[in-house]
């Protein structure tokens, strides 16, 4: 049956990166769900935390991780120093047979991309424009399939889309969320499924708010509303 999530955790855990061990598991679960011969299309890999536990879980029910990202130079990406780091990991992890590495925006990607996907994990540029285009990769998927959204209630560029694009469509369902990682399904939103999605947002103002305390040094006040670390919250 191939590795534990335990075991593959241990090694993703050793990887610089955002994901968190239940965002992990999430991540795990929702590849056990697919079928051999799925594909995977991971947006936004960075070093490959996440990319990672996606390849072990696709191994284990003969499925295919599809990574994209540009790998763009500066802080906070690093750039071709970032891609080594990437393709290290991946050949340190025996997974360059289970992974394909596409280099590039996903937003030109996908305008020329014509194979048919089963999972998506949008984790790439978290601004407005560039989050609303990368739903847009859902039209691959079939129906009742997982879209997850890293971030989806701890920034102000992927709420915002979420809210403008999804809370309003007719083609994702908001079913639930591990900290920021959210999960949708391809299917027609029912008032229950945008209630719930409703229901997060003041989650996320939360959020928000505690980011702004930390950036004005107010700790103190941050730890009243259940914050005691220096970093942002998710």
């Amino acid at each position: 049956m191939g590795d534990s999530f335990e075991r593959v955790w241990s090694s993703a855990d050793a990887i610089p990166g955002w994901t968190t061990r239940d965002q992990g598991r999430a991540l795990w679960d929702a590849v056990l769900r697919l079928r051999p011969g799925a594909t995977v299309v991971e947006i936004g890999s960075h070093q490959g935390r996440s990319t990672v536990v996606l390849g072990h879980a696709a191994r284990r029910v003969g499925a295919r991780v599809v990574a994209i990202d540009p790998f763009l130079e500066g802080p906070p990406f690093g750039g071709q120093r970032t891609r080594a780091a990437f393709e290290a990991n991946m050949a340190e992890q025996g997974l360059d047979d289970v992974v394909e590495l596409v280099v590039g925006y996903s937003t030109k990607v996908r305008p020329t991309w014509d194979r048919p996907a089963d999972l998506l994990f949008i984790d790439g540029k978290h601004d407005y424009w560039t989050y609303t285009d990368d739903l847009r990769w859902s039209a691959f998927l079939p129906g009742e399939a997982d879209v997850l959204v890293h971030d989806c209630f701890s920034s102000i560029g992927v709420t915002s889309g979420t809210v403008a694009k999804v809370l309003p469509g007719s083609r994702l369902a908001y079913r639930d969320r591990v900290g920021s990682l959210a999960r949708f399904t391809v299917t027609r939103p029912t008032r229950a499924d945008r209630l719930r999605l409703v229901a997060e947002l003041p989650w996320f103002l939360r959020n928000v708010v505690l980011k702004v305390l930390l950036r004005l040094r107010l700790r103190p006040l941050a730890r009243l509303l259940g914050h005691d670390s220096p970093v942002d919250p998710y």
